[in-house]
Formats: C-alpha cells, structure tokens, sequence
C-alpha cells in the first residue's frame, strides 16, 4: 500500500468486475492496544496476556473488527477509494489473528449495481500460512467524480501507561496488615476520600482526627459513610496535629496521614524538640514520582520539608532516601545530586556540596547507593544527553533518585513533572519516628493511595517484614 505521495480512486465508471487491492499488515501489540483504547473494548483476551494463555486460544489475538478495520482502510483508499460510502458489511471470521502474525488482505469487485452506483467486493483476510482467517462482502457505493490528492499524514500515536509503578507498590502492600493511621484535620471531601479508599484497600486504619462538625460535614457532602472509623475529636486543626503526633509516641498509631491543613502545621507538631516525633536523622520529604515516559521508579527529595540544607542536611535526606528505595525493593539505587551543571565549581554551591556527598559515600559516611554528581538534569535521567556531554558514570542517565539543590528547585521539579509529563506523585516524609503521609493538597486520590502503600512497606519494612 502507497503510504506517501498522493491517494486517487477508481469512479463507478473506472470500476471493473475482477478488479482487486490488497493491503499487507503484520499484527504487533501496539495495533492492538491501539484498538482498545479506540473501541474502548478490553475484553481480556486481546488485553489481558495472562488470561489470554487459559483462554481459547492460549494467547493474545485481534479484536475481530480490527481485520475488519484493515478492510475498511482498503474499501476508502484504494478500491475504489476517496469518496467511497459503506452501505454495509458481512464478515465471518475463520481463525484467530496472533502477535506476529502477518496479515495480507484483499478485496475482488465481484459485481456492479447501476442502481445507486454501488458495488459488491469479495474481502478476504489470509495469514502467512495461507489460512483464511476472514471472509465477507462489501457492499459500497462507489464514487462517481475523481479524487486525487495528496494522502493526509497521521500523527505519531504514543502509548502512556499512568501509575504503573505506584499500582506495583499496591500490590506488593497486599497481604500486609493494615498500619492505624491518624489521619490529621480531614475536614475537606479529597482527604476524607483518600482516607476510605486507602481503608478500603487494606492500607491503613484510619483515626480520623479533627474537629468532629467539620468532619462529619464534610463526609455528608460527599455521602460517605463514618461509622466503620474512629473519630478523636479536636478544637482546630493545630490541636489536631498535635494529638496525631501524640498518639504516635505513644503507639496508638504508626504513621500520620496529612489532611486539609497546611504542611507547616502538621510538621510544626511533628519537629517540636519536646512533644514530637525528632529523631537522630534531619527529617525530610520524598516524592515518589510515577512518571510514564521514565523507564523507572523515580525519587525526588528534598521539595517540602528542607528549604535551603546545608551540606549535612543533605547526607541526612539523601540517606533517609536510599532508605526507602531499600524497604520499596531497590537494592542498590542510583543516586544523581543535581545542580545546573556537571562540573565543580565555586560559584556554584551545589556543585561543592555534591562533590562532597559523592566523597562521604565512597567514605561510608553515605551508604546503599551508588553516588554521582553533580549532574544537570538531563544528563541525570537521559543517556543519550550523557552520553553527548562526554560523562562516563554508573549513574548518569539512571537516576533512581534525585537529590535538588533546595525546596525551591525540587519542588519546580516535582510539579512540572507532574503537570507537564503526566506524572503522579506521591508524598512520604522520612526521618521523624513514624511514617507521615503527606501529598499536595490539590492531590489525586490515586496519589494518595499510592502514598499510603508506601507508608505501610516502609513501616513494614522497619519491623522487618517483607512483602
């Protein structure tokens, strides 16, 4: 089939009994992706690879109507072409088409219809056996004026699979017991949601803690029903921050969830040095970005918590890091410290400080990753931007985490990933007693699931259970 250059068709008049055209097409999983997402059918034995092997066939195969689609593709551009109207279509389809099989398909004017101008064609579909796998009749009616122009080029089509990695965190969460969670001030509808659904899969046992009006108001606009979950009633939302966090050093609950009040409430509660949940560790924030075009879970911190830290902050919130890519199944992660550029230099602060982090890691000061930097952005997550700029380095161009410079610059990051890429984004901060779930205020429900799977490994993790 002529792919560039012009498409012209064949009139009513042009048409001859015997006349044919064929198309030749080789079935790949992109075409049939391609035609699930169009057809919105996911019928599980063209999507499903691993109910496809127990079904029928024992394997993936075509949507039917995507042999009959190849016709079609015939019927309005070769024979007989642009103008032509489908007045209807008989098919019966004789054997399955499979991943890698190659298709050719033909149609055969087999009678003219003065009446109307139309035009009966014999279709048939055959693999690269010479097995018939669909036959049928067109029924069409032709074009009487010529057309010839130029064919249209289509646009790239690109496949985005969103929140892969963060549905792998569900479900290796699992099995595990659910971890009681204080969920902190869930005065809105998006926080009390997140809450349920994450109790609804198993996460967490949320104690909902807060003014109990506002709550409860709240759960009625949204019809959702409270009486399943524990309520531990507060004035306001500082008060609420401070019973969540008190609940945890006192094990009632394993990690804390933020609802609708603002980050530096929650943390407030969180670092004072007397009531808190300090540790030895600097507490810091990770997003744990699931962004579809990356080849890989990606980390980035510190974008909430740390606003400008110095040089031992900086080993602290890389290390709390490394820590969580171990309890989430990352061995050994690739850790690129980011500045603007890839070379130390002295007006460049961040390039002294990831230069220093690299020498604490090869002193053991930082440990369970592999360390680089500093590196400028792209050349921390693409190879070929890498590889152009000349750097030689285990981590450059596989980033699993990514250390910012400051909030400022990490928190830019995080958003236009998530706003520009189509990345979710999940929130967990690190380093305090207990896991603390916190996402954007303006974040998805999903994002919050997803944090809280992440919470619960990590708390799993810590007691040494694996998933």
């Amino acid at each position: 089939m002529n792919h560039t250059g012009t498409i012209e068709n064949r009139t009513f008049e042009e048409i001859r009994i015997g006349d044919t055209a064929s198309i030749v097409h080789t079935l790949v999983q992109k075409d049939v992706a391609l035609f699930a997402v169009m057809s919105g059918d996911v019928n599980p034995t063209h999507v499903d690879e691993a109910f496809a092997k127990s079904d029928l066939f024992h394997k993936i195969v075509a949507h039917g109507m995507w042999g009959g689609a190849l016709i079609s593709t015939i019927l309005g551009t070769e024979l007989p072409g642009p103008g032509t109207v489908y007045f209807g279509q008989t098919l019966r389809f004789h054997r399955p088409v499979g991943l890698g099989d190659t298709i050719t398909v033909t149609v055969r004017v087999a009678e003219k219809i003065e009446d109307g101008h139309r035009a009966l064609l014999d279709c048939k579909a055959v693999n690269q056996l010479g097995e018939i796998v669909i036959s049928g009749i067109a029924d069409v009616i032709a074009p009487t004026e010529k057309i010839s122009r130029q064919r249209t080029i289509l646009p790239e089509v690109e496949f985005i699979e969103k929140g892969r990695w963060h549905r792998h965190l569900m479900g290796l969460a699992q099995g595990l017991e659910p971890i009681r969670t204080a969920v902190v001030h869930p005065v809105d509808t998006t926080s009390l949601l997140g809450a349920i659904e994450a109790a609804q899969q198993k996460l967490i046992v949320p104690i909902l803690v807060g003014p109990e009006a506002k709550i409860r108001a709240a759960a009625q606009q949204a019809a959702l029903d409270l009486s399943p979950f524990e309520i531990v009633p507060t004035e306001h939302s500082d008060a609420a921050a401070a019973q969540a966090v008190a609940m945890a050093r006192a094990g009632k609950v394993g990690a804390l969830m933020k609802g609708a009040l603002h980050t530096d409430e929650l943390m407030g509660a969180v670092v004072d040095r007397d009531h808190g949940l300090r540790t030895a560790r600097r507490i810091s924030h990770v997003f744990a970005i699931d962004a579809p075009r990356y080849p890989r879970p990606l980390f980035i911190t510190d974008a909430a918590i740390n606003i400008n830290p110095n040089l031992d902050d900086k080993r602290d919130i890389v290390q709390n890091a490394i820590d969580l890519a171990h309890a989430l199944g990352l061995t050994t992660p690739k850790v690129a410290v980011l500045s603007a550029v890839e070379t130390v230099s002295s007006k460049i602060p961040s390039t002294l400080d990831a230069a220093a982090l690299c020498k604490m890691a090869d002193r053991g000061q930082i440990t369970g990753a592999l360390l680089d930097g500093p590196l400028a952005f792209d050349n921390a997550v693409s190879v070929d931007a890498a590889t152009t700029k000349g750097i030689i380095s285990p981590v450059a161009g596989q980033a699993d985490i990514l250390l910012v410079p400051d909030l400022e610059a990490g928190n830019m990051l995080a958003k236009q990933l998530e706003y520009l890429a189509e990345a979710e984004v999940a929130g967990i901060v690190l380093g305090a007693r207990v896991p603390i779930i916190l996402t954007s205020r303006a974040g998805t429900t999903a994002a919050r699931l997803a944090s809280c799977a992440i919470a619960l490994l990590l708390a799993r993790h810590r007691a040494g259970i694996r998933p």
